[in-house]
């Protein structure tokens, strides 16, 4: 998931207006972070928060069309999405509901254009986890971030992934290799983390 970039990449739009506040949601520590900031911004505005999970059929749409056995397969990935998604929303809220109008939703698509698809208003803001990514997987699985910036109608905001991410990959590497864990290490790295960002579960907005 080098050190995380510490700063936000943002369209300079004004978002004063916003009245939906739209995040990509994978599972992932980087959209669970970007999920933290989009609660923060919808608190903020007064919008409405719409966490939203882009899945695709194994192997992409290509692959997909190609299998007769596709149809009877997809309402197992969308069940599999779904549980994604409020396993995501149980992470940072501690249930399933986000306690701020608007819903959950997963579409069917890549992610970038799916999310692109979605926030189709112009007063609507769009959340994304950012980081950096080594060559291999840039050139495997473009960045959602990116295409976002590029192709929306709508303010972006990249999310870097929090300062504890690398820590955390870290620690669960020296544990998989069964290499001693130096928790004085990991005590100086947290006491780095600004106290607003060690704490990954926004307080209750809006119901």
């Amino acid at each position: 998931m080098s050190a995380p970039d510490t700063s936000d990449t943002s369209d300079t739009s004004d978002t004063s207006s916003v009245a939906r506040v739209l995040v990509g949601v994978s599972g992932s520590p980087g959209s669970r972070t970007a999920l933290c900031r989009a609660a923060v911004e919808a608190r903020g505005t007064g919008a409405e928060l719409w966490p939203v999970l882009a899945w695709e059929p194994p192997g992409g749409e290509l692959s997909a069309r190609r299998s007769p056995a596709v149809s009877y397969l997809v309402p197992e990935w969308e069940r599999l999405a779904r549980e994604r998604l409020l396993a995501a929303l149980d992470d940072v809220f501690g249930g399933v509901g986000t306690g701020f109008a608007g819903q959950a939703l997963i579409v069917r698509g890549a992610p970038g254009p799916a999310l692109v698809a979605v926030a189709d208003r112009e007063n609507d803001l769009l959340v994304v986890g950012a980081g950096h990514r080594g060559r291999l997987r840039r050139a495997l699985r473009p960045s959602v971030g990116r295409y976002c910036l590029a192709h929306a109608g709508c303010p972006v905001l990249a999310v870097p992934p929090s300062p504890l991410e690398a820590t955390l990959a870290s620690a669960h590497r020296r544990n998989t290799w069964r290499v001693r864990l130096d928790t004085g290490d990991m005590e100086k790295e947290f006491a780095t983390v600004p106290p607003e960002a060690r704490n990954l579960r926004p307080g209750r907005g809006h119901t």
